[in-house]
C-alpha cells in the first residue's frame, strides 16, 4: 500500500450514476472519463464502481480558476 492510501476496507465507492450527479454531468460523460483513463475505476460484473476520493482529485485536479490582473 502506498503513502497515504485508505486500506480496501474504508474506500468508498460510487456508482456511475452517482459519479454523474456528483459531477453534474450525464452517465455516459462518465463513461468516457473511465475507458479514457481520466477516472479509476473497478468493474464488478458488467458495471463499474469509482473510488470517491478519484472523483474529488479530479474535480480538483481540472478545476479552472480565473486568474486576475
Amino acid at each position: 500500500m502506498a503513502a497515504g492510501e485508505k486500506p480496501l476496507n474504508e474506500v468508498q465507492f460510487l456508482t456511475v450514476a452517482e459519479v454523474a450527479s456528483v459531477m453534474r454531468v450525464s452517465k455516459m460523460t462518465v463513461y468516457r472519463l473511465v475507458h479514457s483513463g481520466h477516472l479509476p475505476a473497478i468493474r464488478v460484473g458488467r458495471s463499474f464502481r469509482v473510488p470517491e476520493q478519484a472523483v474529488h482529485e479530479y474535480l480538483r485536479d481540472s478545476y479552472v480558476g480565473v486568474e486576475t490582473a
